[in-house]
């Protein structure tokens, strides 16, 4: 007999209180689970129930296999519905974090084209600027920029973004363009106000060597599109992603800063929990946003 059909068999007559509700539960007659439950004792060699007329209930040792038997027996039932969520449509709720600048102006525009093909799908996109925990905080995904915090999360690389100095050209005209990383510390710098470092650019010299410029900045704003604007308008210079500030560039609103500073490159990714076993929703997500990204980056946004 199958193994897994004596475990069951054996499992319900304990958690029914008897073969006959027991019988019921599987859609079987009394006497096929009888039998179930014979042959398993008899494969075991040992006695797992105790029989009366009036009652049947587990020994000692039937129910210190009842506790096994039920965890696997659990088990497959989980395997069983993996299969059968994998090959389902994607559906349910979709919750995902994402970084306010690359959300507004990247993500939040291809959404409609993601529901349109996954219209089973529903999706709450929360935009902010900080790392949030996935699995406490309930989201299914994040998309996140920079170098990777949390190791035990899984990750796929979405596309590249560069990130630059830049200002307006009437910036440059009144105060001049900074010809080296020290001569920063006499300009107008705008920064990020969420950093955790405070106000510190990491900058790469031409020598390759790593610089910090650490000054407490002209104007600091929790929003990259804010600063794109502020620099835009002349305020002064601001480190930003190119996804953020490209078109303004094509149109020359602003200009690098010092374009003869090595290129930083930062990957743009889609980060999700651990395990084996991937949501349909979320890995239907991600595969549509490596297709709407694939001709997009470092500098081409």
């Amino acid at each position: 007999m199958d193994r897994l059909t004596e475990m069951e068999a054996f499992a319900n007559v304990v958690d029914q209180g008897g073969f006959t509700d027991a019988a019921k539960k599987m859609g079987i007659s009394k006497s096929a689970v009888s039998k179930h439950v014979s042959s398993l004792e008899a494969r075991l060699g040992a006695r797992l129930l105790n029989r009366t007329t009036r009652r049947v209930s587990p020994t000692e040792i039937g129910l210190a296999y009842y506790d096994r038997a039920r965890r696997v027996l659990n088990d497959a039932g989980e395997a069983d519905a993996l299969v059968t969520s994998m090959q389902s449509a994607p559906s349910g709720l979709l919750r995902i974090s994402v970084a306010t600048d690359f959300g507004v102006n990247h993500l939040s525009p291809v959404l409609s084209e993601f529901l349109a093909e996954y219209p089973e799908i529903t999706v709450n996109m929360v935009l902010n600027n900080r790392y949030v925990e996935l699995i406490s905080e309930g989201f299914d995904m994040a998309v996140r920029i920079g170098e990777l915090e949390d190791s035990t999360l899984r990750a796929r690389k979405l596309t590249d973004t560069t990130k630059a100095m830049i200002a307006s050209p009437m910036y440059f005209a009144k105060y001049g363009r900074p010809q080296k990383i020290d001569d920063l510390n006499e300009h107008k710098l705008l920064h990020y106000s969420n950093q955790s470092s405070g106000n510190v650019w990491k900058l790469t010299a031409p020598s390759g060597e790593k610089r910090q410029v650490r000054t407490a900045g002209w104007l600091s704003v929790n929003d990259g599109q804010s600063l794109l604007n502020a620099a835009i308008s002349g305020l002064g210079i601001a480190y930003l992603p190119s996804f953020l500030f490209s078109e303004a560039m094509e149109k020359g609103l602003v200009e690098y800063a010092m374009p003869t500073l090595p290129v930083e490159t930062q990957g743009i990714y889609a980060v999700y929990p651990p395990g084996r076993f991937t949501q349909p929703k979320v890995r239907a997500f991600i595969d549509f946003l490596v297709n709407a990204f694939a001709d997009k980056g470092p500098d081409d946004w």
